[in-house]
């Protein structure tokens, strides 16, 4: 057998040992179900009980109000990109983004697709190594958009601002589980599950109920509006079962770790430790502002391609993988997830310590 290797995947991520076995035990037959998950419907009782509990866990772990609707979506974070304006805005609507990244860039366009997409701060002019410390709201906006974890530049809002009563839409996927988030700071939270929820193919969408009452363009398919999950428990046609029940187990898993809080503690230890020797470091180097670092995604750089790539080998020879940064900023980027361990990250340490120790 292969043996397993410390994955410090930005997604979809490396999964408690744990959680893996748990699920393998049940891979076959779900418990007195007679199969697979794979192969239940949605429709079963025993899905019901796999959906349902995994809605009321992750309300308790996060602490989110009853006035609050918890949807199961299909799509990843992407779709909500093209979701958020279409059930919050009319066509022609503005709406305020604050471009902090890749993916913030990408939230605009879309939404730029359905109305009059404005960004009012930007973090573009320093290669996204920050988070922009003037944000405003365009005037007559339905929704102010940001991405609460910047997933390919490690950075992170470690506070937020004021908007008013401009209803705050933020896309957590990075960080959510991970960092403790106050719910009732946001009118909707989304999230693409395949960093500290579970496998890809599953967005988790935490909107208030009263947003769920706006009237929505007729031209909205029915597979894109909120109210139709929310009316239909999340299926109204078959939605992403395993996804679904992998999410569940890793709730599960948070919930017994001690919660978002206790996990948190354990994340802030883990970054700490890689940003500690980082910032004491004559041949690693961070490029963010210190106060906006994430505690999810630990980015650095060495001072040439050759170095990196002897690095990243070094790193291969360790048994670490997926290390490499993101192809638009390059360099490395450690993505240190509920489900890497304190282990995982002491072994990258001494492999960084090790590697400048050779090539002063």
């Amino acid at each position: 057998m292969v043996e397993r290797k410390l994955n410090f995947s930005a997604g979809p991520s490396q999964m408690p040992l744990e959680v893996l076995k748990e699920m393998q035990d049940e891979f076959l037959c779900y418990k007195e179900s007679g199969c697979s998950v794979l192969e239940m419907s949605h429709r079963a009782k025993d899905f019901e009980e796999i959906i349902f509990g995994a809605r009321d866990t992750l309300r308790r772990i996060m602490e989110i109000p009853e006035d609050y609707e918890i949807l199961f979506m299909q799509g990843g974070a992407t779709t909500q990109f093209s979701m958020v304006p279409m059930n919050l805005a009319k066509q022609g609507d503005t709406f305020t983004y604050v471009n902090t990244g890749q993916f913030a860039g990408k939230a605009k366009d879309e939404g730029a697709r359905w109305g009059n997409a404005v960004v009012t701060a930007s973090s573009k002019d320093k290669t996204f190594s920050y988070i922009p410390d003037e944000i405003t709201v365009a005037p007559g906006s339905k929704f102010i958009h940001i991405t609460g974890n910047n997933t390919i530049y490690g950075t992170s809002y470690n506070s937020l601002f004021d908007h008013g009563d401009t209803p705050l839409v933020a896309d957590w996927s990075s960080a959510i589980l991970g960092k403790w988030i106050d719910v009732k700071d946001y009118d909707l939270i989304y999230a693409g599950a395949q960093k500290n929820m579970g496998p890809s193919g599953l967005a988790v969408v935490i909107i208030k109920k009263n947003l769920l009452e706006l009237e929505v363009d007729p031209v909205v398919p029915v597979m894109m509006r909120y109210k139709v999950a929310a009316d239909n428990d999340s299926m109204y046609n078959t939605p992403p079962t395993y996804s679904i029940y992998a999410a569940g187990k890793m709730f599960s898993w948070v919930e017994k770790m001690g919660g978002v809080r206790a996990l948190e503690e354990i994340n802030k230890e883990k970054a700490e430790m890689l940003y500690d020797f980082i910032d004491n470091s004559a041949l690693f180097t961070n490029p963010v502002r210190v106060k906006d670092r994430s505690i999810m995604n630990v980015t650095f750089t060495l001072p040439d391609e050759a170095l990196t790539k002897a690095f990243l080998d070094e790193c291969k020879m360790k048994g670490i993988i997926n290390i490499k940064g993101h192809r638009s900023v390059g360099g490395m980027r450690a993505s240190i997830y509920n489900g890497m361990p304190k282990e995982g990250v002491k072994t990258l340490l001494d492999t960084m310590k090790e590697f400048e120790k050779n090539n002063r």
